[in-house]
């Protein structure tokens, strides 16, 4: 290990590699607040963040545990899932005065048709303005959850349809 008067020992999120902080300061340079994809191998959580000096404040935030309690019987992890979830936060980031905002997806790779453009996907349907490509959406047999299971999309439409009413 280096050591001496010029060495700078780098911040403890980088080494662990969970945060890019060039990134993270262009994304907050914008003065829009970040839509937060977050995935892990059960949940997707979806949070939308303005900065402050203090700590960043969640503004609204939904969580595919979420879709359990609307009546949602499958994976929380999955293409549905996080469409599902997106629309939620969407729907939520308007009730609070939320227009638009931009994707942060961190430290996940972002490849076409990934469950965090799944999310973006759900939150423009449900009305925020958040720029990104057309091409990274992912196909809309797969939104619906068509390769997974026949059943799923009856539930896909009823969960779609109650957070429309709501």
């Amino acid at each position: 290990m280096a050591t001496g008067p010029r060495y700078k020992v780098p911040f403890r999120r980088r080494k662990e590699g969970r945060t890019d902080y060039r990134a993270r300061q262009r994304l907050l340079r914008s003065g829009v607040p970040r839509a937060v994809v977050r995935r892990s191998l059960k949940h997707t959580s979806i949070q939308l963040v303005v900065f402050d000096m203090k700590g960043d404040q969640v503004l609204a935030a939904a969580n595919s545990k979420d879709l359990a309690k609307m009546g949602w019987g499958y994976s929380g992890s999955n293409l549905p899932s996080a469409y599902l979830t997106g629309y939620l936060a969407g729907k939520r980031a308007l009730a609070e005065g939320i227009e638009s905002a931009v994707l942060d997806i961190g430290r996940q790779k972002p490849v076409k048709g990934s469950v965090c453009f799944s999310a973006l996907a759900g939150m423009v349907d449900a009305g925020l303005d958040i720029p990104h490509g057309e091409d990274v959406r992912p196909a809309d047999e797969r939104i619906r959850g068509q390769h997974i299971d026949e059943g799923i999309e009856t539930a896909f439409d009823a969960l779609i349809e109650k957070m429309e009413a709501d």
